[in-house]
């Protein structure tokens, strides 16, 4: 017996909410954004707390810039690029 609703199933129904559907696209470029960090850190084969130590800060601090939800700047940017070992890249799309 299952107690639990898995994730996938739920959002494929919320989004058959064309409310939920708009507010859900308007937040595409950090959903984006957060899966670009999260992967840079997994493809260097580092956890949060190894980011947090190259880039001078706390795991707390490097779960939140991966989360998508926060603000942040280019410099913190470059900062968790360079502790990937990535290169920073920003490119502005047409619609």
């Amino acid at each position: 017996m299952r107690t639990t609703i898995p994730f996938d199933e739920i959002t494929k129904e919320w989004k058959k909410d064309p409310a939920f559907r708009q507010e859900y696209d308007k937040l595409k470029p950090e959903f984006e954004l957060a899966r670009e960090l999260i992967h840079a850190r997994v493809r260097a084969r580092l956890t949060q707390a190894e980011i947090a130590k190259r880039m001078g800060t706390t795991q707390s601090v490097v779960a939140r810039i991966e989360s998508g939800r926060n603000s942040i700047t280019l410099k913190t940017l470059g900062k968790y690029a360079e502790a990937t070992g990535s290169h920073l890249s920003i490119k502005l799309k047409a619609n």
